[in-house]
């Protein structure tokens, strides 16, 4: 089974959108598991309570101890260890890191889980990601107020990719950036609306026309809206063909 353990603290907006369509039959299923953990439950008595604090040095804001952190996150490993569990991921929501893509979800998926850790405001103590290996993941350039939603968006993404989460597993092989291009635009009833038909080759029943026609608009819409990606895809597609010469 795929395990995803949370540190937050926000243990109460857990599973949220996780417990809801597919990614929620799936854990209903018990296909994958979720646990959210309050940091509060790893404060030592002596702290009461207090889990966060001032930065050092001044400056608005709290920073989540990187004792605290370390702690909740041993603990957990700890339990792994002890049930037999392999060593799963391990990450801090952060803008510090790589930001989090469909490779990225699949190459997580065929693994055993993952421990994230979320912070809050100005997020983690340095030092927790000096001593600790935990890998800072991030979303994008752009601030939350803390890691759950992220982490939630990271989940969501990778446990979709589970076996058998997805009724039709072909929904999966053309998504966008699954080979670095955005997917061939949709269509559905009705056939005709406000003046603006459904391509004719869609609905000729011709398996072959239809590849094509949606290889070719996927290049199109990903050349048009995303330029990054279509550069990328076309040095990917260079080395392959380089590769087999």
């Amino acid at each position: 089974m795929w395990k995803a353990d949370i540190i937050t603290f926000l243990p109460e907006v857990w599973p949220g959108v996780l417990g809801s369509g597919l990614v929620g039959k799936a854990l209903e299923k018990k296909s994958w598991s979720l646990r959210a953990h309050s940091v509060y439950d790893f404060a030592p008595e002596n702290v009461k309570g207090r889990v966060d604090g001032k930065l050092a040095g001044g400056g608005g804001g709290m920073a989540l101890r990187a004792d605290i952190a370390a702690k909740a996150l041993d603990e957990l490993e700890y339990a792994d260890r002890k049930a037999g569990v392999p060593p799963r991921k391990k990450i801090y929501l952060s803008p510090l890191g790589e930001v989090f893509s469909q490779k990225t979800a699949l190459r997580w998926s065929k693994e055993s889980g993952l421990i994230a850790v979320c912070g809050r405001y100005e997020g983690i103590d340095w030092r927790f990601s000096e001593m600790r290996d935990a890998e800072p993941v991030s979303l994008g350039d752009f601030i939350l107020c803390g890691g759950d939603v992220a982490a939630m968006t990271i989940i969501e993404a990778t446990v979709r990719l589970l076996p058998g989460t997805v009724g039709n597993a072909d929904c999966l092989v053309n998504e966008s950036f699954t080979q670095d291009l955005l997917e061939e635009p949709q269509y559905t009833l009705p056939q005709i609306w406000e003046g603006a038909e459904i391509p004719p080759v869609l609905l000729s029943g011709d398996h072959k026309k239809i590849a094509e026609w949606r290889r070719a608009r996927s290049e199109t819409v990903t050349f048009e809206k995303r330029p990054d990606l279509w550069k990328k895809y076309c040095a990917e597609t260079r080395f392959k063909k380089l590769y087999k010469s």
